[in-house]
């Protein structure tokens, strides 16, 4: 199979590394990524222009393709692939909108009463808005319509304090996009549950968490992630199977739903979920592989990820997609003062760095494989596989010794003390 993927960060990587195992690839770029351009056969750089991404996937005759960024799943690629007789394994532009527009993603639950939704206002002028916090006096996540990379949302209590604050932020979402949604603060653990599906058939992946802040002990803003944790029997130590078992429940009606609304979702879908003392609250949902949480599954999958995308394609998905039974770390090396001032600077790889219990994914870097550049973004994914979370963050720990430069990285992740805290939570 031809295989063509949009996308060159560190999921992207993930995902081109799967397709070479059984297939030939051919890649859309927006940075020369060393490890993706090294597994293409066919590299072009990104452009919005659609049609030239379709003139390059006839011209190289490919036969599946699969979009990697929420970014490009809000433009018409997919759309425009399909018109030209190209199966895509990925939403189209009205589709990836239950990612793209929070306001769609809250007005279908609300439609179709999935449960977990959270108490929302979408608010669009500042009259209304400064009405809003005269009349309510609880805490509320603060957020952009749109897409934000992870970063635009904030949260009375922890980014924001105290209502004068809230306003002007949320002031400045509304002068810029016209409306600005605010939803009740929800207390409780959060997690990710991934999910493989064809509009009708749902496949599950392992569930993984997040950890977005930017310092140790989940202090400082909110970044695109700086790791992730995924456990052998495929649930979190501090996440019930019931739990779970809701979450699932809930991605599944959200499918169903789209499906009755005239708008089938295929591709990868997931939902970023929180586990309250008044049961699983839907916090977001997502287009298409989260990252880093993409990353670990993908890290972990067995089966045939080609033979999956044909799959959503044709409506035939299988609920049997087998996973290694292992606990996965990731931890993101990123430059010098991400999140707040980022700096660029070099990094040196050792060779022979991967083995069986660890792998290193290029995410936004140019370069050699031994020798990268970073950008302002997260530059370098490592993931160690173990038996236990915590032996996963140790395989970690233990080869940052071969990589050398100025960098950041939060080693706490997946630690003893960290999970033992969580439990003990």
């Amino acid at each position: 199979m031809n295989v063509l993927l949009v996308g060159s960060g560190g999921r992207e990587d993930a995902i081109a590394r799967k397709i070479r195992e059984t297939d030939t690839l051919y890649s859309v770029i927006t940075n020369e990524n060393p490890s993706i351009m090294g597994l293409s056969r066919g590299v072009m750089k990104y452009t919005i222009d659609s049609q030239k991404i379709v003139d390059f996937a006839q011209k190289n005759k490919i036969d599946i393709a699969f979009i990697g960024p929420d970014g490009v799943l809000e433009t018409d690629l997919v759309d425009r692939l399909l018109e030209n007789h190209i199966p895509v394994a990925s939403p189209t532009q009205k589709a990836a909108r239950i990612e793209t527009s929070k306001e769609y993603m809250r007005n279908l639950m609300k439609k179709y009463r999935i449960r977990g939704d959270i108490e929302n206002t979408l608010i669009t002028n500042r009259e209304d808005l400064e009405k809003f916090f005269r009349e309510n006096n609880g805490e509320y996540a603060i957020k952009p319509i749109g897409l934000t990379g992870g970063k635009g949302v904030k949260v009375m209590g922890l980014q924001i304090n105290g209502t004068a604050e809230a306003v002007a932020y949320a002031s400045g979402i509304l002068e810029k996009d016209g409306r600005v949604l605010l939803e009740k603060r929800e207390i409780g653990e959060e997690f990710s549950i991934q999910a493989f599906t064809d509009g009708t058939h749902i496949a599950f992946m392992p569930v993984v968490q997040d950890y977005k802040r930017l310092y140790e002990d989940d202090l400082g803003p909110n970044t695109g992630g700086m790791g992730s944790i995924s456990d052998q029997n495929f649930i979190l130590p501090f996440i019930s199977i019931d739990t779970v078992n809701e979450a699932r429940d809930i991605l599944k009606m959200i499918v169903d739903a789209m499906k009755m609304d005239g708008n089938p979702f295929k591709g990868v879908i997931y939902g970023q979920f929180m586990d309250t003392a008044r049961g699983v609250k839907v916090i977001e949902v997502n287009a298409r592989f989260a990252d880093p949480e993409g990353i670990n599954v993908l890290t972990l999958l067995k089966s045939n990820l080609v033979d999956i995308f044909l799959d959503i394609y044709s409506g035939t998905l299988k609920d049997n997609i087998k996973f290694i039974n292992k606990a996965t770390v990731l931890k993101y090396i990123v430059p010098p003062g991400y999140g707040i001032k980022p700096e660029e600077s070099e990094l040196t790889i050792k060779d022979g760095i991967e083995s069986d219990n660890f792998k290193l994914y290029y995410s936004s870097v140019s370069g050699t494989m031994n020798m990268v550049k970073t950008s302002k973004s997260r530059a370098l994914a490592l993931i160690g596989i173990g038996n236990s979370i915590y032996e996963a963050s140790d395989i970690v720990e233990d080869k940052l010794q071969y990589i050398k430069g100025d960098y950041y990285i939060r080693h706490d992740i997946g630690t003893e003390q960290m999970l033992k805290r969580k439990i003990k939570g």
